[in-house]
């Protein structure tokens, strides 16, 4: 394995606990075969300039092994490795000794001066507070614990599933739909929480956006013309009962 890329696993295990080639992939948002490709010649520049944002790592270390390995520095282009040191983007999640609080998505990031509307949501729930072993024994598989966010169900769409107000767990690194499951996503300005199903076509494979509530109709999304993000893979739902 090339130098490069021993560091770069190094720092993806020490700074976002992630480990493995698909896992460190989903958190870089690139392709396993780019990860492999490093493997054999070395991260590259445009690479060390996309670790230091996704993963943390100081791309001058990367690149060298010289420095800290936490990153401290912000990159302006491919051959300018150090420049100016900028504080680190405030994260959805906080980190202790003894817990880990996971914060509520926020409905304004990547919107511009617009917000993210979640139609139907009665409230919302702003943290939680966790131990390691519970996340451990609860949320097996997630990018990184700073991807982790709690998203407040909304609309009875996905009833019996969750009802409107219960906590879901959202996982924010993952960006594309890559197997069927449920995911938090937005069209347009709209959020919706479905299950997207791949349907394979002659020009391709669409989405499908599939309600659990037999009273809603699916949808198909064309990734090629609709304004489509993914901003979530669901993790785990906790449905709540009224007694």
């Amino acid at each position: 394995m090339h130098p490069t890329m021993g560091r770069l696993y190094q720092a993806a295990r020490q700074l976002k606990q992630v480990r493995g080639q698909s896992a460190l992939a989903r958190l870089m948002n690139t392709s396993p075969q780019v990860i492999k490709n490093w493997e054999a010649r070395g991260v590259s520049k445009q690479g060390a300039i996309a670790a230091q944002e996704a993963v943390g790592c100081n791309a001058t270390w990367l690149m060298d092994g010289v420095g800290e390995m936490r990153s401290g520095y912000m990159i302006s282009s491919p051959d300018d490795i150090s420049l100016s040191i900028v504080a680190e983007p405030m994260a959805q999640y906080k980190i202790t000794s003894d817990d880990v609080e996971i914060r509520q998505f926020d409905a304004g990031g990547g919107m511009g001066s617009g917000r993210l509307l979640l139609d139907d949501q009665p409230g919302v729930i702003k943290s939680w507070h966790v131990d390691h072993d519970w996340l451990r024994l609860n949320v097996r598989n997630y990018s990184a614990i700073e991807n982790l966010c709690i998203v407040t169900g909304f609309g009875p769409s996905m009833r019996p599933m969750f009802n409107p107000g219960d906590p879901l767990l959202v996982d924010r690194g993952v960006k594309v739909v890559d197997t069927d499951a449920v995911f938090f996503f937005r069209v347009g300005d709209h959020g919706f929480i479905k299950a997207l199903q791949r349907i394979p076509t002659t020009k391709g494979l669409i989405l499908r956006a599939k309600s659990k509530n037999p009273d809603y109709d699916p949808f198909d999304i064309d990734q090629d013309t609709m304004d489509f993000e993914v901003l979530g893979k669901v993790l785990t739902v906790w449905k709540s009962e009224q007694f």
